[in-house]
């Protein structure tokens, strides 16, 4: 027990750095298996839960490809359940000192089971689009904290003053706002389709093509938002916030171009959980800006305050 506790870090390091980008790229892959399952019409390859079937834990070979492909995402699921151990347990010695990186893994940790939980919902409901909705609402949710998790193992603790202009701030959070309401209103859209991961699930009896263009509205407005962000960090030249911007921008772009795609070629599977995933990278570039609208205070910048202050008072 001592060896291990010995092992643990002692500061932000590249453990916990490697740590920190394999929960966000599992928890983004969780969400492209998810999306495997629905649109292969998986979705009831595991007729129950928490065993896959009445008698049995596993897949077993009768139920195909469906229940090999719903058996795997469960195992997924719980691989990234560990991981989320894994994390938690990493910055344990460090708990007092970043207390921040405490409660993003708590917080993320125990979202895990709550998706398992949630999963199991789902099948018992036989897919009720609300509750499937529901649970990728909260696979965002999880790669929004990874995300954060992310930027703050590269981040020293302590506090943080504004790296822009207000109104550019602003205006980043309003655009977070609108990405918010996009991908709710893609939830729906998606839940009114055809893909709804089995044949006889239920769907949420809303107009599909009418959604359609509703889901565009905001995506168009988001992309104009962000071109004013991209255009503003790179005049006024934000360095991070800039590249995050540009990142952003390009997320969307590739979205804006599978969700036309998709919606001119009758919806194929495969365009649909990219679709999917390209969600989840949007969530993770915006929160990627707002996380870089302030900077850690640095002793030039402490000490070029307390000279502005001392001109004030003077």
């Amino acid at each position: 027990m001592k060896r291990i506790t010995n092992w643990l870090p002692d500061r932000v390091d590249g453990r916990l750095r490697v740590i920190a980008w394999v929960y966000l790229a599992a928890q983004i892959l969780l969400v492209g298996t998810g999306g495997l399952v629905r649109l292969t019409s998986s979705g009831l390859g595991c007729p129950t839960w928490p065993r896959c079937t009445a008698e049995s834990f596993v897949n077993t070979p009768e139920m195909g490809i469906h229940g090999v492909i719903e058996f795997g995402n469960r195992v997924l699921g719980i691989l990234l359940g560990l991981l989320a151990i894994v994390a938690f347990v990493a910055i344990l010695r460090i708990r007092k000192e970043r207390p921040d990186l405490f409660k993003l893994t708590l917080w993320a940790g125990l979202g895990i089971p709550a998706q398992a939980v949630i999963g199991g919902i789902s099948v018992l409901t036989q897919l009720n689009p609300y509750v499937v909705g529901f649970h990728f609402i909260v696979s965002v949710v999880l790669v929004v904290l990874c995300t954060a998790f992310v930027y703050q193992v590269y981040t020293p603790v302590g506090p943080r003053v504004p790296a822009t202009p207000r109104w550019f701030a602003l205006l980043a959070h309003v655009t977070s706002a609108v990405i918010g309401l996009t991908i709710l209103v893609g939830i729906l859209t998606t839940g009114s389709g055809p893909h709804a991961g089995d044949a006889d699930a239920p769907r949420n009896n809303l107009n599909s093509e009418f959604l359609q263009h509703v889901h565009s509205w905001p995506a168009y407005l988001t992309l104009a938002l962000t071109l004013v962000l991209v255009i503003a960090a790179i005049k006024l030249q934000l360095g991070s916030v800039r590249t995050w911007t540009v990142a952003l921008l390009a997320v969307e772009l590739v979205q804006i171009g599978v969700g036309l795609w998709q919606a001119r070629s009758g919806l194929p599977p495969f365009l649909v959980g990219i679709h999917m995933v390209l969600a989840c990278c949007l969530a993770a570039a915006m929160v990627a800006v707002i996380l870089n609208l302030k900077k850690p205070v640095t002793a030039s910048t402490a000490s070029a305050e307390a000279s502005a202050d001392a001109a004030v008072n003077a």
